[in-house]
């Protein structure tokens, strides 16, 4: 549930004085694609190789890291499980907002989730696939990612 992972991220920043949060969807896009590679997956064009889906999974989740990393060495991010993003769902969010990071921030109740899951088909863990889901909503394979801005000095 999107709450719960805010939730637990509010109280992990306050126990580890770090300030962990949910990527943006434009931030997971460009992490998954290896750095804003083109690939079908994140890590390559074999989904077999990067993601764990219908055919591959047994319909279960499996450990992190039991498939080939992406670009970035970032395990698990077509496939697996669903992953919340910060962002509001919008249908037509790419064709709406600007090139850098951008995020939308208003204009629905539905979160942004990513990546696909172990019960979805080979396209459904494709990079550029995108789903919308009321932020209460739980299931067996979603779940989200942690990233940690980078400190300038």
């Amino acid at each position: 549930m999107y709450d719960d992972s805010k939730k637990f991220i509010t109280k992990l920043n306050q126990q580890s004085g770090n300030t962990f949060k949910l990527p943006t969807e434009a931030q997971w896009e460009y992490a998954a694609r290896s750095g804003g590679k083109d690939q079908t997956y994140a890590g390559g064009n074999d989904a077999d190789a990067v993601a764990w889906y219908d055919a591959n999974s047994g319909y279960k989740t499996h450990k992190v890291g039991t498939k080939a990393s992406n670009g970035l060495g970032i395990f698990d991010m077509s496939g697996n499980v669903w992953e919340w993003c910060e962002d509001v769902y919008d249908k037509k969010a790419y064709s709406k907002h600007g090139r850098n990071n951008p995020a939308v921030t208003s204009g629905g109740v539905s979160r942004v989730c990513r990546g696909g899951g172990w019960c979805n088909d080979r396209g459904s863990v494709r990079a550029a696939n995108r789903f919308g889901d009321s932020a209460d909503y739980r299931n067996g394979d979603l779940g989200f990612r942690l990233c940690l801005p980078q400190v300038r000095q």
